[in-house]
């Protein structure tokens, strides 16, 4: 994360404002700092640290008097260095329980102002304002604070430095999925937690959180040559983020059916939400159509480009997700436009309830789908029993039949009649039996309510046949 080029703040730090949403709190400033009312929200307060001969000693004092202030030790980040200066800074996050219990963060600087002396300041907001008002008071800050020559950010040596942030209004994406601050004449679209943002000729083009799914080569070698939306990146998920950075970015626009050639001026990890490995990478590049010419443009009239990559844990078949947030600022543009690009991606928000409807709707077909395969699979199954029982009961039919004509030629040629009694054992039971056919006549005459000469279809399984 840096403050590059000037008394403004990095695209970088704004890039990880915005995914891991931290939005904070106004904080008690130090004693002897100088304060800044600023008309757009936040505190800014600056000035020399008594007694601090190193940065490292002055930003310690100032969290020492915050913490005092607050009741509570601030949470501090990972200390970074400005870009071109001998500052240091470092971002916190603070319970303020004199003032209601109320979320404090923000930015704490430090910059030599001369030998064994510190500056340090300080700029803080509420948490729900903070992304918004972040870059207006540093550059209200820096339009005021100047530590000494040796800590001061280096900027151009005329104009006076970079332009602060355009004014901005919020605009909602026509789905409604999300919602941008952007200037009069630039455009914002954004679908499903994506957005871009467009400024006037294409000067500025920032994309908001592209996601792509990946895997490791080891699982689905299948997926390489592909691309379109149903391929995947195919790359290691174990690699050191940062050594992979390069190989990453190439790999989620190839996919894209784009190239894009970044000369990457620099690259760190980044904080990142739980269960993810952030990187942040500065320099300049251009994109292009994956099998056009090589541009042929010199490198200082390519792009400025700024570009955070987070990636997701490895799933059990290897599979994870690629995030990619990315701003292209065009060459000679960059002091004008850095601090309104900043402030467009920190003022950045997404409807999740509109998001997880769109993607039910997009699932719905496809649920729908699934269930008619299974009903119709059901439907076919039930149709196939029925015709197999349909089948077996003609068979079994048959075989019945082919049974009671077999046995009745069978009876005729041994000179035998199946006759019924009606009273066996004198109690009503009816029973078969077979006798001869003389047997049979005399039987039927003799007693004719009770013997009866039975024929073909009504012979029993088991006893006639």
């Amino acid at each position: 994360m840096v403050i590059r080029n000037s008394k403004q703040f990095s695209l970088r730090l704004v890039l990880w404002l915005l995914l891991l949403a931290i939005h904070s709190h106004p904080a008690g400033g130090q004693t002897p700092l100088k304060s800044i009312n600023n008309p757009q929200g936040g505190k800014i307060v600056y000035g020399l640290v008594d007694g601090a001969a190193s940065q490292p000693a002055a930003m310690a004092k100032v969290l020492r008097i915050m913490h005092n202030n607050c009741g509570e030790k601030p949470q501090v980040g990972k200390v970074f260095k400005v870009h071109g200066t001998d500052s240091d800074a470092v971002f916190f996050t603070v319970v303020n329980h004199a003032a209601g219990n109320t979320q404090v963060a923000g930015l704490l600087i430090a910059a030599p102002s001369g030998p064994n002396q510190v500056e340090a300041a300080l700029v803080s907001d509420d948490a729900s304002r903070f992304g918004l008002t972040v870059n207006p008071m540093l550059g209200r800050l820096f339009s005021e604070w100047h530590p000494g020559v040796a800590g001061r950010p280096s900027g151009p040596s005329t104009g006076g430095g970079p332009a602060p942030p355009r004014p901005l209004h919020r605009v909602v994406s026509q789905d409604g999925s999300a919602s941008a601050a952007i200037p009069d004449g630039w455009s914002f679209k954004a679908n499903g937690g994506t957005g871009m943002v467009t400024a006037p000729n294409y000067n500025v083009l920032i994309t908001i959180n592209l996601v792509r799914g990946a895997t490791n080569p080891t699982y689905n070698q299948r997926y390489g040559p592909a691309t379109g939306m149903a391929a995947k990146i195919i790359y290691p998920s174990t690699v050191d983020p940062v050594r992979a950075f390069p190989g990453l970015i190439k790999e989620f626009y190839r996919v894209n059916d784009q190239k894009i050639d970044y000369q990457i001026a620099h690259v760190e990890q980044v904080a990142g939400p739980p269960g993810q490995r952030c990187v942040h990478a500065s320099g300049r590049g251009l994109l292009s159509a994956i099998n056009g010419p090589p541009p042929n443009i010199a490198d200082k009239d390519l792009p400025e480009i700024d570009a955070l990559l987070c990636t997701t844990a490895r799933g059990p078949m290897g599979n994870y997700a690629v995030s990619l947030s990315m701003s292209e600022i065009m060459a000679g543009l960059g002091d004008q436009e850095r601090a309104t690009v900043g402030a467009i991606l920190t003022s950045y928000q997404v409807n999740q309830a509109v998001v997880s409807q769109q993607a039910n709707a997009m699932a719905a077909p496809a649920i729908a789908a699934i269930h008619q395969i299974g009903a119709d699979a059901t439907a076919r199954y039930n149709a196939t029993q029925k015709a197999n029982d349909a089948q077996h009961a003609g068979y079994w039919s048959r075989q019945d039949s082919n049974a009671r004509n077999g046995q009745a030629f069978s009876n005729y040629l041994l000179d035998q009649t199946v006759i019924q009694d009606n009273n066996m054992d004198g109690n009503g039971t009816i029973g078969h039996g077979t006798v001869w056919n003389s047997t049979a006549d005399v039987l039927v005459r003799s007693d004719p309510n009770r013997y009866e000469i039975v024929d073909t279809p009504n012979f029993w399984r088991g006893v006639d046949y």
